[in-house]
């Protein structure tokens, strides 16, 4: 099973380039092992290839090796320059590869990342048979040999210098609300959604980020709250909870205990709150008729009674009081005809890293798509969602 915790937390690296510019060369090289298949007949890679791994001095990191930007022969060619394209929304910096000239193929792919702010590092290849050039160059750049190691140690130090100050010194998911030491009660109930054994990963994120906060922490069933609550010589500084138990744990939480929910934490950990803020205010904007898009980043198996597909617009339609049409999207890649979409709530990203999400945000706010989130959804529909918000706004 993929390491989907690693995922959020590792630096994404992603490679570009035309065919044999020396990309999974490069990735290899970095890696220090051969992950990639490296072979002279143009276009081995076409899809992308990833590899986790601990890039030194940089730290943990996925590097990303993608198809050859000029792969546009075939319809499938062009297919798969779309997907490398993509990689670029998940990706913290991006190295674009070279062997000979600077074509405007690598061209375009560094205006995106400028216009993304996307920290790109321009690196010729093959320095130790490609003789160096005057043809288009880039302004600056790096040269390596993935054969001799040429250049780098030169180039993880460029890495180490373009890497964004948010994976340096991530920001905290809930243990910079409460004071070290304070006790934090974490509500986890036990459904056909939590698998077998295992705790789901916002819920382990929390609580390894207590930890590292010096919080002592108490994770207890809905069921048994109340007791836990009356057990604990001094009330908790917060209780979070899982978002689907908003209702009951509500309910029993005392109102001077500030309360709120995984995944609203992960709205303000992977994203923007005041987006995600913005964007559930503009539910109370919806009418029957109207069209909600439901995102999910991870492929996983819906439910009989899943959050996104059942729960969330059960709730919603209720509020609302009256039918919705909903749209479910999952992945990466958001759909070009979104036109008919009032508002997309969107699940908590757990798997992705920071930038994913931003860059999500980003693609629907240049379409006009305020974006609520899973957690503050359900708490709007509820009528807590101030409530909800409270420990995070007055942490601010």
């Amino acid at each position: 099973m993929p390491d989907i915790a690693a995922r959020t937390f590792r630096l994404h690296i992603g490679l570009f380039g035309r065919r044999n510019a020396g990309k999974s060369s490069l990735l290899n090289a970095l890696a220090g092992e051969p992950v990639a298949i490296v072979s002279p007949v143009a276009g081995t890679t076409t899809d992308p290839v990833e590899k986790t791994m601990e890039l030194r001095p940089v730290g943990p990191a996925t590097l990303i090796d993608t198809a050859g930007l000029d792969d546009t022969d075939t319809p499938l060619g062009a297919e798969r320059v779309a997907r490398s394209r993509a990689v670029l929304a998940r990706c913290d910096i991006a190295l674009i590869a070279f062997a000979d000239a600077w074509s405007p193929l690598e061209q375009a792919v560094f205006d995106d990342c400028i216009r993304r702010n996307i920290p790109v590092i321009a690196v010729r290849t093959k320095s130790d048979i490609q003789p160096e050039t005057g043809n288009g160059k880039p302004e600056t750049f790096l040269s390596v040999s993935a054969l001799t190691g040429d250049g780098m140690e030169a180039l993880r130090r460029a890495i180490l210098d373009a890497a964004p100050d948010t994976y340096l010194n991530r920001p905290a998911i809930a243990a910079d609300l409460v004071s070290p030491g304070a006790p934090v009660v974490l509500v986890v109930p036990v459904d056909k959604e939590a698998p077998a054994g295992r705790l789901i990963l916002p819920q382990v994120q929390t609580l390894r980020d207590l930890l590292d906060g010096h919080c002592p922490a108490l994770v207890v069933q809905d069921i048994g709250l109340a007791d836990a609550l009356r057990l604990l010589r001094v009330p908790p500084a917060l209780v979070v909870t899982d978002s689907q138990a908003f209702a009951r744990v509500s309910a029993i939480v005392p109102p001077e205990i500030p309360l709120t929910s995984f995944s609203v934490l992960m709205a303000r950990f992977q994203g923007d709150l005041a987006t995600f803020v913005a964007g559930t205010r503009a539910l109370a904007s919806l009418r029957p008729g109207d069209t909600v898009a439901i995102a999910e980043a991870c492929s996983h198996r819906p439910e009989d009674e899943d959050i996104g597909t059942v729960k969330i617009p059960r709730l919603l339609q209720k509020k609302i009081g009256g039918e919705l049409k909903f749209r479910f999207l999952r992945g990466h890649q958001l759909p070009d005809d979104l036109g008919d979409v009032r508002v997309l709530i969107h699940c908590g990203a757990c798997v992705w890293n920071r930038r994913a999400m931003l860059q999500r945000l980003a693609d629907c706010s240049a379409r006009g798509i305020p974006v609520s989130n899973y957690g503050m959804a359900i708490a709007w529909c509820l009528g807590i969602l101030d409530r909800a918000l409270q420990p995070l706004l007055k942490s601010r």
